[in-house]
């Protein structure tokens, strides 16, 4: 039997597209990065095409590692601040949702819940924050630290700031506002709840500020694929952003996380699996392998040096082009995609020099998940689907918005011919479009108990 449910499509967002030579590409806005009409553009053909959500990826730090790469390389280092950007296009689109990156490392509890509540007022409810701790030590020399704190310290921090987050969207209810003219009560103040929440990283007062959200409250990504991250996401998260890396891969991690919401009292419809996906599409395959070709062509050695020497963790400072990588400097384990690893570290033992491995993992980088015609890609989305290895697939287009708008006329068609993909929205909130239930207020749900008791004594 066939899903009863639709595909979610989300857009990742980097300004000029996922891979780093995408400002290079003739379709491009060279001056996209501190232009709104560039992003602006890529929302209205996301809302066009009936996708859920925009996807904005952030790290609150420019890059750090060699000049002459980094130059290259605008990705990090020239962009918008993503919940400004959130707010300017929330009063710019309607349908859309809108998914921005902040980290629990690097802000307060109330200043955080107050701006997504903002962000939820302003948009009608398409507000999504995507909880992260940060992953990269050039952040914390920001924030008054010597580069990141240890991992069980930033997931310990942020499951109390998400705690204190949602205790915070909690201080009205959604019935609280009574507007009353006549007898001049703006809301009912029992109805109005002060958290006092004192803890070991936080201590916050509240009340909140500002009015119940739209959606109950704005909905919540995460992409932790650590186990804390797991647990964390289990817990607390509506939408998780997984990597593709193989089918049993993914449907193992699927089913471990859904399995894990039971221990939190959670259903598994409560929770989006969707994994990133870069994709290329051409009316033939050709034409989608020449896009990856061309991507790679452009790019810079230098810039393709530091991209390898990232995900390897290895220094390829002084090594050659045309010599082949040393393999001592290959780590034992990866720190991203192990099946991108597995397939760079066979390159390696064949003797391959860098420059022909940095040849591999930017075709790779740009092309791990699907190359293909509008056909095969669709195939590969039904089959993740229809699998229970996803719910979705966040988009992860090479080239904005040119990718973007290939994809969308050549892949969406064909998966709303299957029955895969809506025709038009379901509602008018992010969570209505996810199919997510709405949270109930804490206080409610406690006087609801607290009068169901009554009731039955």
């Amino acid at each position: 039997m066939r899903r009863a449910d639709k595909l979610k499509l989300g857009t990742f967002v980097y300004t000029f597209g996922y891979n780093p030579a995408g400002w290079l590409h003739p379709a491009s806005d060279v001056n996209g990065a501190n232009d709104f009409r560039h992003l602006l553009k890529v929302a209205q053909i996301s809302e066009a095409a009936k996708f859920d959500f925009m996807f904005m990826a952030d790290s609150p730090a420019a890059a750090i590692g060699d000049p002459e790469a980094l130059c290259r390389l605008p990705t990090k280092m020239n962009r918008f601040e993503p919940l400004s950007l959130l707010s300017a296009l929330a009063v710019s689109t309607a349908n859309l949702g809108l998914v921005a990156t902040a980290s629990t490392s690097y802000y307060e509890p109330f200043n955080l819940a107050r701006i997504f509540a903002s962000i939820d007022h302003l948009s009608g409810g398409r507000a999504c924050w995507n909880v992260v701790t940060s992953d990269h030590d050039e952040t914390g020399y920001n924030f008054n630290r010597e580069g990141l704190d240890p991992h069980a310290l930033r997931y310990e921090r942020g499951k109390e700031f998400v705690d204190v987050v949602f205790g915070l969207w909690d201080s009205f209810e959604a019935d609280a506002l009574k507007l009353d003219r006549e007898s001049g009560v703006y809301y009912d103040k029992d109805k109005l709840h002060t958290l006092h929440h004192k803890g070991k990283h936080f201590q916050v007062r509240g009340p909140l500020n500002i009015a119940a959200s739209p959606q109950g409250r704005p909905v919540i990504a995460q992409a932790g694929g650590s186990e804390a991250g797991i647990e964390l996401a289990a817990e607390t998260a509506e939408v998780v952003f997984s990597l593709a890396s193989n089918l049993k891969r993914s449907q193992d991690f699927y089913a471990t996380l859904k399995e894990r919401m039971g221990k939190f009292g959670r259903a598994p419809d409560e929770l989006k699996v969707m994994p990133g996906v870069v994709l290329n599409v051409g009316r033939t395959e050709a034409e989608a392998r020449e896009k990856v070709a061309f991507l790679a062509d452009k790019l810079h050695p230098d810039v393709g040096r530091q991209m390898l020497a990232e995900f390897l963790e290895a220094d390829l400072s002084g090594v050659p082009l045309d010599e082949p990588f040393p393999k001592d400097r290959l780590p034992a384990a990866p720190k991203g995609s192990k099946a991108l690893f597995d397939e760079l570290t066979d390159f390696v033992m064949k003797g391959h020099t860098v420059g022909e491995l940095i040849r591999l993992f930017s075709e790779k980088h740009t092309g791990n998940g699907i190359t293909g015609t509008p056909a095969m890609v669709a195939d590969f989305m039904e089959e993740w689907f229809e699998g229970f290895a996803a719910d979705g697939f966040i988009l992860m287009f090479p080239t904005l918005p040119s990718a973007l708008e290939d994809f969308v006329e050549l892949v969406v068609p064909e998966l709303r011919r299957r029955g895969l993909f809506r025709e038009e929205y379901e509602g008018t909130t992010l969570r209505a479009n996810l199919g997510l239930p709405t949270p109930e207020n804490r206080y409610a749900r406690a006087r609801r108990q607290k009068g169901a008791l009554a009731d039955a004594s």
